[in-house]
């Protein structure tokens, strides 16, 4: 709210304005009580000073100095007229203005006429009489007299305007004060007005505050009775704990009496103890000493059988299928007699275009073969497995081990390296009956302070490109993409880019690998299979091991080779669309399978050059097939007389390789 305008100020622009003063002059600023009333209270307030200034017989006249001057009209000479005082505003003070109505002085007394002048005529009707144009002195008297009361006026004027301007100061310096007093309070007024507000804010505060300690007292009051509960039911736990007390006193004294007899029976036993354990660890030094005296004799064993070893296994005759005659496939007992295992193998081939000179047909021509050990139809997964087991122990070892499924299409490979499908034990094959092996010898040798990891790889060389078995999603079918590489720079370790290498600890994940592969593998029908292995598996498993306690430490690979069927095509026949991919195909096996022959001659005579490159299969199998691996082949034939020739091919191939010596393996160690 604005506050009203001073008096003070609307008196200071009345006389810079030239308003008239009677007007100014009922704005004076009054005392502190009349200040603070209005316009016509402070004029009720001036009456009685008006009625005492017309008690002094005085006429004040409240009209402007100029007006009250030419106002005065020629008077009746004789007549006194006193002008009036101006109307005054009350000062601050209610008796301010007793005073200046005592400063006054009374108006000028008419002088007495001098001798000799003519006297004024006398004033009839009220009215000054008009002097005759002929009494100039007089008129001149009259003008005289009439100018000493118009200096009188002026005199009395000029002190009433000292007055107004010194009231004028006065109320100007009231007002400054009073406008610093009014910024003062307004100051004041905002500052409480925001601690005001302040305090309102901390009331709230507090009043929230004051709620959340009551909540919280609440709460306490609450803890506080369920901690009188707990403390009841403590106390009644204390009591049955200090009679139990009691009691456990009463037994510990009795046990302190039996401690001391155990204490000496501890000693002796402690004794007893360090005794054991230094032949404890005399026993550990003597059975690392035994394990290395294993190993060394194990692996000698291994050479005397030879590091390149070759079995032949002839399938049973499946249902469905013709029985050969009972020549056709001999089996001769073993030096030891027929309980020595086989190691030779006849078979009975009669050629119809053969003739005598009478005319008659030739007899059948036999064909002796004789390798490390041959395996006749009857025999089963488990037999296999068990002549070939120390062998896979050699991986364990430290010893590169490569088993190879070599044969025609049709002769059983893939059934004696994977097993037949169902999920039967007994028909499990070689690879899941190493990793079990392998995974039994580690767990007996961690016994012994050795840690073995094994990571497990699975890939298929088609048409000499490489492609991963164990690819799942978007990555299957993408074989070009898997290159054979070094492992690093100076390292003669082989990998294959963007292949899965799957650690393994367990028979279960081996079975889903396995599982996995078999899906990816690439099938064809054939003239001899309806579902033929058209490539070479090759299933690695990285064997590390590390003996912590003595700094021992080995690795080596074992590779599991499921080679692809080795049977030859008729140049004679016509060929089609799918005939010409099955001639392919058979030329691509063909000509590894021959890289790999020429390979293996190639280190049996121990010369300095060796084509492992040639061929993908030989190249990725580089480290399993030198002089410090050993090498296992199973050659697998068909019973089927239909099937003669492409067995006497299939044996006349692992005769030579069984002939090839090596020299001597040496474990990866460090």
């Amino acid at each position: 709210m604005e506050p009203q305008r001073s008096p003070l100020l609307e008196v200071k622009g009345n006389v810079e304005l030239k308003r008239p003063l009677a007007k100014a002059a009922s704005r004076l600023p009054l005392s502190g009580r009349r200040l603070k009333r209005g316009p016509d209270q402070m004029e009720e307030a001036l009456e009685p000073e008006k009625k005492r200034t017309r008690g002094l017989g005085t006429r004040v006249s409240t009209t402007h100095p100029r007006a009250a001057a030419l106002s005065s009209a020629p008077q009746t000479q004789g007549q006194t007229t006193v002008p009036k005082a101006p109307r005054k505003p009350a000062p601050r003070c209610s008796t301010a203005v007793a005073p200046v109505l005592k400063t006054q002085k009374p108006g000028p007394v008419v002088p007495a006429q001098k001798p000799g002048t003519t006297a004024a005529p006398p004033m009839v009707g009220g009215k000054k009489p008009k002097r005759p144009a002929w009494d100039l002195k007089g008129q001149l008297c009259d003008l005289n007299a009439e100018l000493k009361c118009c200096r009188e006026k002026k005199q009395v004027l000029d002190q009433e305007n000292q007055q107004l301007r010194d009231q004028l100061q006065e109320a100007q310096q009231q007002a400054l004060a009073l406008g610093a007093e009014r910024r003062s309070l307004e100051e004041e007024l905002t500052r409480v007005r925001a601690q005001a507000e302040q305090g309102q804010r901390e009331l709230g505060n507090l009043s929230a505050h004051v709620l959340e300690l009551e909540e919280r007292l609440g709460t306490q009051e609450g803890l506080v009775q369920e901690l009188q509960k707990e403390q009841l039911r403590l106390q009644e736990e204390r009591t049955g704990l200090a009679a139990r007390l009691g009691e456990q006193e009463r037994r510990l004294q009795t046990s302190e009496a039996s401690l001391s007899d155990s204490q000496e029976e501890v000693a002796s036993l402690r004794q007893e103890a360090a005794a054991r354990e230094a032949v404890l660890a005399e026993r550990e030094d003597r059975l690392h000493g035994l394990e290395m005296e294993r190993r060394r004799l194990h692996n000698q064993l291994q050479e005397l059988k030879g590091n390149i070893r070759v079995f032949c296994r002839v399938r049973p005759v499946l249902p469905g299928e013709s029985t050969p005659s009972p020549g056709f496939l001999q089996f001769p007992s073993g030096p030891c007699g027929p309980s020595d295992p086989p190691t030779r193998l006849s078979l009975s081939r009669s050629d119809e275009r053969r003739g005598t000179l009478s005319g008659a047909p030739a007899g059948p021509t036999r064909h002796d073969f004789s390798f490390d050990r041959v395996f006749p139809p009857g025999s089963g997964q488990d037999e296999v497995f068990e002549e070939i087991s120390m062998l896979v122990q050699s991986a364990l070892d430290g010893y590169p081990v490569c088993i190879f499924a070599y044969g025609q299409t049709g002769s059983g490979k893939t059934f004696t390296m994977e097993g037949g499908p169902g999920g039967d034990p007994q028909m499990e094959g070689l690879i899941p009956r190493a990793l079990r092996h392998l995974f039994s010898v580690a767990q007996e040798l961690s016994g012994q302070g050795w840690t073995y990891s094994f990571v497990a790889s699975y890939v298929e060389i088609y048409n000499e490109t490489v492609r991963d078995l164990l690819a799942t999603g978007t990555r299957k079918g993408q074989g070009g993409e898997c290159e054979i590489r070094r492992a690093g720079p100076g390292s003669e370790e082989l990998t294959v880019t963007n292949a899965r290498y799957v650690p393994v600890s367990c028979e279960r994940e081996v079975e889903a690998l396995l599982h996995l592969a078999r899906q990816n593998r690439a099938v064809a029908r054939t003239a001899q299979n309806e579902r033929s292995s058209r490539s070479h598996s090759v299933f690695q498993l990285q064997i590390s091991g590390e003996h912590a306690g003595r700094g021992l430490q080995c690795a080596a690979p074992l590779s599991l080779v499921d080679l692809a069927g080795s049977e030859r095509l008729d140049p004679g026949l016509a060929l089609g669309p799918g005939e010409r991919e099955r001639l392919r195909e058979t030329q691509a096996i063909n000509s590894s399978l021959s890289t790999l022959g020429l390979v293996i001659m190639a280190l049996s005579n121990k010369e300095s050059h060796v084509p492992y490159r040639n061929s993908k299969l030989t190249y990725l199998l580089q480290n399993s097939l030198g002089g410090s691996a050993k090498m296992l082949m199973f050659v697998n034939i068909s019973p089927l007389e239909e099937n003669v020739s492409e067995s006497l091919n299939s044996l006349r191939f692992a005769s030579k390789v069984n002939q090839c010596v090596i020299g001597t393996a040496q474990a990866n160690k460090k």
